[in-house]
C-alpha cells in the first residue's frame, strides 16, 4: 500500500473518522490501563477516565462537524471543571491522568486537523506521561494518604518533631507532609506523607 492510497482513504470521511476513533481508542487505552492503572492500580479512576474519554470523543466528534465556536468549546470545559466542584478531590497524578486522558479525546476528535497529525500529537502525550511518571525517574520520592488516630500537638506547631514521629511510626525516612484535614470532634488528622525508603 502506497501513500497515495493511504491519502485516498484517509480523504474518505467514514474511513477517517473511523481511524479518529481507533487512534482516540489505542491512545487512550495506553494511558488509562497501560501507564495509569499498571502504576496506580485505582479501578474506579482508570473507569471514570476511560468512560469520560469515551463520552468527550463522541461529544465533541459532533459537534466539530457542525458550526461550533471557540467560546462553546471553553464553555464546555467550564461544564467539565464543575465536576470537580461535586465529586471527592482527586490527588495531582489522578488529575493529571485524568486531563491526559480528555486531550486525548479532544486531539483524536477535532476535525480541522489531519489523522497524521493528531496521531502525532496522541504520541506525544503518550510520550511525555511515560516518560515524566516512569517510576526510575521520580523514584527517590513517593506518597501516601495517612489517617492518625490522635493530633499531635507538633503537627502544625513543630514539623520537625513530626517528621520524626511519622517516621518511627512508618518506618521510613520521611521528608515532607501536608495536613489534609484536623478534626477535633473524632481526634483525627488526614496528611498527604511523602517519604523515601531507608
Amino acid at each position: 500500500m502506497n501513500i497515495s492510497t493511504i491519502q485516498q482513504i484517509l480523504q474518505d470521511p467514514a474511513l477517517s473518522q473511523a481511524a479518529r476513533i481507533g487512534l482516540n481508542l489505542a491512545g487512550m487505552s495506553a494511558l488509562v490501563f497501560g501507564m495509569y492503572y499498571r502504576r496506580y492500580r485505582d479501578k474506579e479512576l482508570a473507569t471514570a477516565a476511560a468512560l469520560f474519554n469515551i463520552f468527550i470523543f463522541a461529544v465533541l466528534t459532533i459537534l466539530s462537524s457542525v458550526n461550533f465556536s471557540v467560546a462553546a468549546g471553553f464553555g464546555l470545559f467550564a461544564i467539565l471543571a464543575l465536576f470537580t466542584l461535586r465529586s471527592e478531590p482527586l490527588s495531582k497524578a489522578e488529575m493529571t491522568y485524568f486531563f491526559g486522558s480528555v486531550a486525548i479525546a479532544v486531539i483524536s476528535s477535532v476535525q480541522g486537523t489531519t489523522v497524521p497529525f493528531a496521531a502525532m500529537a496522541v504520541l506525544f502525550v503518550l510520550a511525555g506521561a511515560f516518560v515524566v511518571d516512569h517510576p526510575r525517574v521520580l523514584q527517590s520520592v513517593s506518597g501516601a494518604k495517612v489517617t492518625l488516630d490522635e493530633i499531635h500537638v507538633a503537627l502544625l506547631s513543630d514539623p520537625a518533631a513530626m517528621r520524626a514521629e511519622l517516621s518511627e511510626r512508618l518506618g521510613v525516612a520521611v521528608l515532607s507532609y501536608q495536613v489534609l484535614q484536623i478534626d477535633y470532634i473524632t481526634e483525627m488528622a488526614r496528611l498527604n506523607v511523602y517519604y523515601c525508603t531507608r
